[in-house]
């Protein structure tokens, strides 16, 4: 029954002017049928009325309906004119009350304030015939048709109300499944972003080592061997470290179940000693000197920490040239943890830090910098990237990521106020 309602809706809604005339007509023909049966005669209060005049008050009354929910008040108006020579004349055809079809529309389709005035029009022809043919009471001749007008219209209202409702429910739908797939697509953006990130930093850094080694044992192939044969198994070890960190980048963006991917642990604070020595086989001298007690911190902490002192140290291998030396200073403290990267070698070639004004595809072409902010915002941090003072045409990067506030603490502090 539900499908057969909807169908019949859709039908209307493509083309209206179909019911409409099926409608009308079905009422001409009522009309008619009661003009050519002499049934009108049984209520009528006056019987010697000519012919054509029952006929065009017949007509005059039906025929508008075709147009009814396209001017609504204008066939109101034309079927109360007829209306009130009908109740004058004492025919009292029958047809009239389709007027109360046409006073639905108006409650349907127009501003509720034309109620009002649609209403005094259709008590027009109702006054007029208490007055010309008087039998009883006005109370009734007007109040139960009066009572009609209103059920009608209240109906017509609750349909309109239903529909409004029903039209608003199918726009706050439309709304959430555009609101859904926007989420969805940032949600992909930040994820694409995220990747990007990490495979940044893989890459770009493990390559810089395999970079420098291949250099370095070129240079000793001809005069020790055996230093050639030590780049080529820390080129092996660099290689393989890569891959193993690419594969468990890659094994997140499968379709398969979590519980059937084997995940290698994110690097963090305990891998940076093995990153420093990688950098040193590389050829890049590094300092390193941790203060404090490393105290345990989210991973995501630890990963910034480290994927910060890894994209610095890259930076410098590839532009800082020959002869350049590092140091990294870590230094827990009770507010967070602060981490130095500096080299002896850099404020002139403009790049160390990953900021360029040219081309974007050139090595600095500011994802190395970006990635680190990117990062150090996310645990609202800081990150100062620039060249040293002095002489000394260093560069220098600086993280402080503060410490995570206790949840127990935070609502202790809630309970006190």
């Amino acid at each position: 029954m539900q499908q057969l309602t909807d169908r019949a809706r859709a039908f209307d809604r493509r083309r209206p002017l179909v019911w409409d005339a099926l409608l009308t007509g079905f009422f001409v023909v009522a009309a008619g049928t009661d003009y050519a049966g002499g049934g009108w005669r049984n209520v009528a209060q006056n019987t010697d009325l000519p012919d054509w005049l029952i006929v065009v008050l017949t007509f005059g009354m039906s025929l508008p309906l075709l147009w009814r929910r396209r001017r609504p008040v204008t066939v109101l108006a034309v079927i109360v004119a007829f209306s009130v020579v009908n109740s004058g004349s004492g025919a009292l055809l029958q047809i009239a009350l389709v007027e109360l079809i046409v006073l639905f529309n108006i409650a349907l389709r127009l501003p509720l304030r034309t109620l009002g005035w649609a209403g005094l029009m259709m008590t027009v022809p109702l006054v007029v015939g208490a007055v010309r043919y008087p039998k009883g009471s006005w109370d009734q001749q007007i109040v139960p048709q009066v009572w009609a007008y209103a059920i009608v219209a209240l109906l017509g209202i609750a349909v309109r109300s239903r529909q409004d409702y029903t039209q608003a429910l199918v726009e706050r739908a439309r709304q959430l499944e555009v609101e859904r797939d926007q989420q969805a697509r940032l949600a992909a953006a930040g994820e694409r972003t995220r990747i990007a990130r990490e495979m940044h930093d893989i890459i770009g850094h493990n390559l810089s080592v395999i970079t420098g080694l291949a250099d370095g044992g070129k240079y000793a192939a001809a005069k020790s061997p055996e230093r050639a044969a030590q780049a080529l198994d820390a080129i092996g070890s660099t290689s393989r470290q890569a891959l193993a960190e690419l594969r468990r980048l890659l094994d997140v963006l499968r379709d398969e179940a979590p519980e059937a991917v084997e995940l290698a642990p994110q690097p963090a604070l305990a891998d940076l000693d093995r990153l420093i020595e990688g950098v040193r086989a590389a050829g890049l001298p590094v300092r390193s000197t941790f203060h404090g007690r490393a105290e345990s911190l989210p991973q995501g902490q630890e990963l910034t920490v480290y994927r910060v002192v890894q994209e610095a140290l890259t930076n410098t291998m590839k532009h800082a040239g020959a002869g350049v030396t590092a140091a990294v200073d870590v230094d827990y403290a009770d507010d967070g943890v602060r981490v130095t990267v500096t080299d002896s070698g850099g404020a002139s070639r403009g790049v160390s830090s990953g900021e360029s004004s040219g081309d974007s595809s050139s090595p600095g072409s500011g994802r190395g910098l970006k990635g680190m902010r990117e990062r150090t915002a996310l645990y609202e941090g800081t990150l100062e990237a620039g060249p040293t003072a002095g002489p000394a045409a260093g560069w220098r990067v600086h993280l402080h990521l503060p410490r995570p506030a206790a949840p127990h603490l935070n609502q202790t502090k809630e309970s006190a106020q």
